[in-house]
């Protein structure tokens, strides 16, 4: 599987797997390409000599360690900031990839497992550049094994990319990696319920209809949580202007917007990569069949589920280097307090019952499908973090599968929302 990053695709231009010569060159002189925790540029291949192989395998471990990253091989850097081609031979590319694996494989442990794909010049394919993508590593931490060059105070060899630095890991960060490589393996599904009702018990009191989405990792990531990663997460979380107010927890971030309003959002972003969001349903009260009751739209529910499963895979992927697939549930319930794992029921009036209808494609009122009440309702999936973070037609058809199980509870048999009606392919 590809290494993935919405933040270095949107760089970058283009998937990692996927670049153009015109593509890496053009980052010469770009302020915002400068090396990150992420990213990193080296002139030449220097493997062959002992610190030339010493600052490959550092390299590589030092991204295995993080969320992963990019190498790219054959761009000088002033700076942090790439500032000159510097056009690689790549006459004989077989052979220097396999080069590349047998110095990397005998000098990292666990050896890193990583992707190499070499990116030619459109007029002179024997020469460009060589890009190596590091996804974060399941099986870390990954030691560099290579004698050091340099005498070291530091006998752990454990490297872990710091913003655009390379720190080594302390003896307590490697027995808190192992710990952790041996503790994530246990019932993930227990994780999923447990960020849940974190998430639950922060909410403030309504009796309002809210939908709710929590996910975690099969494969968990590692967001490192410090002050200039938290100025910076705040700054995007502001910046989508999804969320008014961020702060820290433990082991997480704390999003919040419209805590005063009738339509409170409230998030839980995990190091692991696991996320919680919770919605405060837009709804319109209504009298209908003799009774008054809470009313929204297949349409209004379906697309803001999509958008809390595109939001919480970027956070996965793209903050805690998450890869392979997240399990998923979402719910709808009537009130917060009517959720199984839920708060005490608040002091709080009126408290109408909440129901679903299915509009039809013109949206004219009186057509709904929706038969009936439901006070909670929930499904489960799994899908790729890449399929769901990428908004194409792989979130559609997840957020479809996850509605229509919601929508069946209020008598409802499919989930008919715009998003997956310009999806579907065209009748033939």
């Amino acid at each position: 599987m590809a290494f993935r990053s919405r933040r270095l695709e949107v760089l970058l231009g283009g998937r990692v797997d996927q670049l153009t010569y015109e593509q890496v060159a053009g980052l010469v002189g770009v302020e915002a390409a400068a090396e990150a925790e992420d990213l990193d540029y080296k002139r030449e291949l220097t493997a062959s000599d002992l610190k030339g192989k010493e600052e490959l395998a550092k390299d590589v471990c030092s991204f295995a360690n993080h969320i992963g990253g990019v190498l790219v091989i054959g761009l000088a850097d002033s700076g942090g900031i790439p500032s000159k081609v510097m056009d690689l031979d790549l006459a004989n590319t077989d052979a220097q990839l396999r080069h590349l694996a047998q110095v990397i494989g005998s000098n990292t442990a666990p050896p890193v497992r990583y992707e190499a794909y070499p990116v030619r010049h459109p007029t002179e394919p024997e020469r460009g550049f060589l890009v190596l993508a590091v996804p974060r590593s399941p099986h870390g931490p990954h030691a560099v094994t290579l004698p050091p060059v340099k005498a070291s105070e530091k006998a752990l060899r454990y490297p872990r990319r710091t913003g655009s630095r390379t720190n080594w890991l302390t003896e307590t960060d490697v027995a808190t990696a192992y710990h952790r490589r041996f503790t994530e393996a246990a019932d993930r599904g227990q994780r999923l319920l447990d960020v849940e009702q974190q998430a639950l018990a922060g909410l403030p009191a309504s009796n309002m209809p809210h939908l709710l989405v929590t996910m975690t990792p099969e494969v968990p990531g590692d967001m490192p949580i410090n002050r200039e990663s938290y100025e910076r997460h705040r700054r995007d979380l502001a910046q989508r202007l999804l969320f008014e107010r961020v702060r820290i927890g433990s082991r997480r971030l704390i999003a919040t917007a419209g805590e005063q309003t009738l339509t409170p959002q409230y998030c839980e972003l995990h190091r692991d990569g696991s996320g919680a969001w919770i919605s405060a349903i837009p709804v319109q009260t209504v009298t209908f069949d003799g009774g008054q009751f809470n009313y929204a739209t297949v349409n209004a529910v379906a697309g803001e589920l999509l958008d809390m499963l595109e939001f919480l895979a970027t956070h996965a992927r793209d903050r805690a280097g998450v890869s392979g697939t997240m399990l998923i549930k979402a719910a709808v319930c009537e009130a917060p307090h009517r959720h199984p794992q839920g708060p005490p029921r608040p002091h709080l009036n009126p408290m109408l019952p909440f129901r679903i209808d299915q509009n039809d494609q013109w949206d004219r009122p009186g057509m709904s499908l929706g038969t009936q009440s439901c006070a909670y309702a929930d499904a489960a999936s799994v899908a790729l973090v890449d399929d769901l973070a990428d908004e194409g037609t792989e979130l559609v058809q997840a957020t479809a599968l996850l509605a229509d199980e919601l929508v069946q509870a209020f008598g409802i048999p499919e989930a008919a929302f715009t998003r997956r009606t310009e999806a579907a392919p065209a009748p033939t």
